[in-house]
């Protein structure tokens, strides 16, 4: 389950300027739990308190798609890169993945959140967030925001 803990909660509430420096490793940490590990740089991942809301955002979405297609038993991992020309933060899964095709006819038919509450968040943001899934061997969203 996404964890909903007060950790996540004071995490969020240090965000609520949208130019407040914000700790973005912090802010993800928080999500990790019984299912969900994070890895991050041993360093603050420190970016615009818009852009940490909006990362934190699609990586909730992208944990809840886990659990309602993964199942309960699935695990997940958030890693965390800082490089110099951008952030960037992966969301990958153990569950069966998605059928090839499946993803794009759902998003081109508007059954699926993924189009505004993952892929928009981060194209307002002048980032990008691409999937690969193997059938069998779980999905991973990569989430990119220029610096």
């Amino acid at each position: 389950p996404v964890p909903t803990s007060a950790a996540v909660r004071d995490a969020a509430e240090r965000t609520a300027d949208p130019e407040t420096p914000c700790d973005l490793g912090e802010l993800l940490a928080a999500r990790a739990g019984a299912r969900v590990s994070f890895s991050g740089p041993g360093t603050p991942v420190v970016v615009p308190g818009a852009v940490a809301r909006s990362l934190d955002a699609a990586v909730a979405a992208a944990l809840d798609n886990v659990r309602k297609h993964a199942g309960a038993d699935a695990r997940a991992w958030i890693l965390l890169e800082d490089e110099p020309e951008a952030v960037w933060v992966t969301v990958r899964d153990d569950g069966p993945g998605i059928a090839p095709g499946r993803l794009a006819a759902a998003e081109s038919e508007g059954r699926m959140g993924v189009s505004l509450s993952i892929r928009g968040r981060l194209r307002e943001l002048g980032g990008t967030a691409e999937y690969v899934s193997i059938p069998g061997q779980g999905t991973e969203v990569e989430l990119r925001v220029p610096r």
